[in-house]
């Protein structure tokens, strides 16, 4: 039973519990110090009855670890040790999940300037997880950290590899996603890919700029039904609100292409206008009220975005 201030060792640090983050059905996360250095760390502490999971993210790590985990948006491994029967994995202390930030704030929708500097890092993050042949498989806010938004505002990186697995691995059929957030491909049962990650993505940057969740998730069927229903142009007087609203649509557009083969890739997004086009200044008095207009007249904009995906 591990508690608060309980001492955790491995073979080169000695970790102290300060705080427990949060539990889910594989265990626990825990705010520690490495009383060695005196570095604050989070370590995933996995429960005995699913050690096979902890050893299942320890192999995705082994080829995870092969990038720049700052230079591709991704949680830092750091160590890794049994405590108990417990599989403990150190990463690098985050500041917050976009799901608890979106809750702190009511909910209440990002800035496109925000939104852009989010998307531009996840798409990095699955460029670099293709490039080394990796499917994250379950990708959505909790799973999306702020780094430090007191001093890098909007900066993310992505965590949890207890699901990642190489796409050739990927069986149809297969049960994975959370439903709300689920890609097409899997829910009926078509062969899949890692562009399933780029569907999450792509409904994640879509609920940050809403404020909710632009799909009925009561089942399966209720998703499939209304992303059928609610496919076809837009009305263009909603899309020419404003040019970043504009180039955003576009891109959610290709990103939550309901065919995988039609899917934008990581590569291809990066690229896309959103972000190539010229910005203005993130603190420029014109942007500000160009975005307080366009977020005034998109109130029931927010509303129509299901429509327009």
């Amino acid at each position: 039973q591990l508690e608060v201030n309980s001492l955790l060792p491995s073979d080169c640090a000695l970790y102290l519990v300060e705080k427990f983050l949060g539990e889910g059905t594989f265990g626990k996360v825990a705010k520690c110090r490495d009383l060695t250095t005196n570095q604050e760390v989070a370590i995933k502490i996995t429960k005995p009855s699913h050690r096979d999971s902890g050893l299942f993210e320890l192999n995705a790590l082994a080829e995870i670890t092969k990038l720049d985990a700052d230079k591709y948006c991704l949680i830092k491994f750091l160590d890794w040790f049994e405590y108990r029967s417990h599989i403990c994995i150190v990463y690098e202390m985050l500041d917050q999940s976009l799901h608890d930030f979106m809750n702190i704030r009511e909910h209440r929708p990002l800035l496109i300037h925000e939104i852009r500097t989010i998307a531009r890092e996840l798409l990095i993050s699955l460029k670099g997880l293709k490039e080394i042949n990796m499917a994250h498989r379950d990708i959505k806010p909790d799973n999306i950290m702020l780094v430090n938004q007191a001093s890098e505002p909007f900066r993310v990186k992505l965590i949890d590899f207890g699901l990642a697995i190489n796409p050739t691995d990927m069986e149809t059929g297969t049960f994975m996603q959370n439903l709300r957030y689920r890609a097409p491909e899997v829910i009926l049962g078509l062969p899949l890919d890692e562009r399933v990650d780029m569907w999450t993505v792509g409904y994640t940057l879509a609920w940050l700029y809403t404020g909710f969740h632009i799909h009925s998730v009561d089942s399966e069927y209720t998703v499939i039904r209304s992303l059928t229903m609610r496919q076809g142009m837009p009305d263009q007087k909603l899309l020419d609100n404003g040019l970043e609203v504009k180039m955003f649509i576009k891109l959610l557009r290709r990103m939550l292409e309901i065919d995988p083969n039609k899917r934008i890739t990581p590569e291809e997004a990066l690229k896309h206008s959103f972000f190539t086009m010229e910005q203005p200044s993130a603190d420029s008095e014109k942007r500000n009220s160009q975005e307080k207009r366009t977020h005034k007249l998109l109130n029931c904009g927010h509303k129509k975005l299901v429509f327009l995906l």
